[in-house]
Parts: structure tokens; sequence; C-alpha cells
């Protein structure tokens, strides 16, 4: 079994990550809402946790040290994902060292469901996986990857040239339940390919594969949202318009919310991969979640490894390449 990090309150631990721990704490004290008791909320998140896998044994990691995660960029992913209810990983790897460790750290409240390593070129040797509060919100009972039946394509359910194979890595879907509030996530890491164009087929798939699932469920009084790293363009684009195809919406608070570290200042948006969405007009298909008109994302690249000067090119392999994003909800008692 694996043991916590070493705590960030022993003399051992070093004044730099110290000092970074309390200002992160207070940077993630102002973007994100806390959790909330009284007029109970829900706060749900994804992030693509670049190669989540093993973990340097040490504050620091050097530059010869493989893996790069260490300590203090652990810490600081530990600390982000303590503010959500249940955030979605994409890139979690087949080494779980980080994972185990990270969620000692979390404590015993803190809970795990997720697939098993995809295997083949395009899954990347992945899992998808999904970590929450207990304390705030359990399991409905639902788990599931989701594969298109051959019998929807011939029908003309889901067209013809929206997928001519499975998903390279199968979406994953759990139902949670949070007061009286049941709803199910669908995670999922669509394919990068060599152009973007071989990336519409699969987004094409998984917008109309949501749509007759969303129908389906609401009849249940369910809630349907889908999160994770869709590798996608900025609005109005190609693969834009193949994920919105069927009525999923993004909400507004994310539009202009940057997704990658390697954003460009001029450009924030250039990279526009993650998404939570979800259907609104639709009366058969749209949530019954009151949305909060909260969400946004995280940049952590202010507050960490600020004594080393470090670049984005070298942050990706402690922390992410990727940010979190989150929305807000309220939630029935």
């Amino acid at each position: 079994m694996s043991d916590p990090l070493p705590p960030l309150g022993d003399p051992k631990t070093p004044k730099t990550v110290r000092a970074e721990m309390e200002a992160l704490r207070s940077a993630l004290d102002a973007a994100i809402p806390p959790k909330r008791a009284a007029s109970r909320n829900l706060l749900i998140a994804t992030w693509n946790l670049k190669a989540f896998g093993s973990l340097a044994e040490k504050w620091t990691a050097s530059g010869s040290d493989t893996p790069k995660r260490d300590y203090r960029a652990l810490w600081a992913i530990t600390e982000i994902i303590s503010r959500f209810d249940v955030i979605a990983l994409q890139e979690v790897k087949g080494d779980l060292k980080a994972l185990r460790v990270m969620l000692k750290t979390l404590g015993p409240d803190w809970n795990l469901l997720m697939t098993d390593v995809t295997r083949g070129d395009a899954g990347n040797g992945e899992r998808l996986a999904f970590v929450f509060d207990s304390r705030r919100v359990n399991l409905s009972g639902l788990a599931c990857e989701l594969v298109v039946p051959l019998e929807k394509v011939e029908a003309g359910t889901i067209t013809t040239n929206a997928l001519d194979r499975q998903f390279a890595r199968t979406p994953y879907a759990v139902g949670f339940k949070a007061g009286d509030e049941t709803f199910v996530l669908v995670t999922l890491h669509v394919i990068y390919g060599d152009r973007p164009e071989s990336r519409f087929p699969e987004l094409k798939a998984i917008a109309e594969w949501m749509a007759d699932w969303a129908t389906e469920i609401s009849e249940w009084e369910q809630n349907l949202l889908v999160l994770g790293d869709f590798n996608i363009d900025r609005q109005g684009q190609l693969l834009w318009q193949a994920f919105t195809s069927s009525g999923l919406v993004v909400p507004n608070e994310l539009d202009a919310v940057p997704r990658s570290i390697f954003s460009a200042e001029a450009d924030r948006l250039d990279k526009y991969y993650d998404q939570i969405a979800w259907f609104e007009t639709d009366k058969k298909r749209r949530l019954n979640l009151e949305y909060l008109n909260r969400g946004g994302g995280f940049d952590f690249l202010p507050f960490l490894y600020r004594d080393l000067g470090m670049a984005p090119g070298q942050m990706q392999y402690r922390m992410s390449d990727h940010y979190p994003l989150w929305v807000e909800f309220a939630c029935r008692k």
C-alpha cells in the first residue's frame, strides 16, 4: 500500500514548498466556490493530467530524474482536486503510484472508480477515472463503457459516416447521487490523430450517442453531462460543430477560459480541447440540475516552482499541459 505524501507541516518540508502551497491555496480560495452544506452546491470538474503515472519520491525532481512528477507537484495536484466533489481524470496510466499516493493524502473519505488500461497504439496505455468526495457524492449504481451498437448505425440513429470503428479510448460513464440529485457523468479522451479531420468521426458519434441516451435517462429524472478532453477547436470551427451537432451546450462561463498551459497570450483559446457540456434546449434531454452560472478553469503556473523559473515545457511533466475545468450546480438536499 502507498503512503500519503510527506506532510507540509513537517520541519523537513522545504520552506519554498510550504510558501508556494500557501499561495496556491489562497488562489484556489479566490477562484473556486467553497463546498457548501447549507445552500448545498455540487462542484464537478475535469482534468487531463498528462501521463499521470509514477512518482519521483523527492520534493523536487532533478533534470535527470524519471518521472519528473515529484512530491511538490503531487501536493499541488492533490490540493486542486480536493476543491471538487467529483472530478473526471484523463491520461491516468497503468502505473498507479501517483494516484494511490494522492488518494492516501486526500484521506479515507475519497474514493475512486476507473477503467482498465486501453490497449493498442491509439489507446496510449491510458485509463479514465473519477475521483470523488464520498462525504458529498456517492455512487448511484451505474458504471459502464459506451459501445456503439451496430444496429444503431444500420437503423440510422447514429449516421454511417459518424464512426466506422469503436472509440479509440472507450468513453466511461458513471452514475452519482448528491442529496436528491442523480446524475451520470460521461468522460472521454478523443483520439488526437495526425489531422484535425481525423477527430471528426469520434466527435460526431459521441454527440449523437449522448443525444440518444439523454432522451432515455431523462425519463427517470437523471441528468447527463459529458466532460473530458475532446481535442476540439474553438467555437464555430469544424470540430466544434461536430461536438455540438446534436444539441450539446458548453456553458458561456467556459467560453473564454484557456485550456492549455501552451496557449499564447495573444490567443488564449487557440487550444480548446477540454469541455464540460450538457443538453439545455430540448425538454426531453435537458438537465434537472440547476446550473448556477459559475464555472471556470484554474491557472496553476504562476504559483509553482517559482524558485526554479520553470517554463511550461518543463511544467507539463510535473503538473500537466492542461488546466482543470469546473462548473457549479445547486443541489437539492
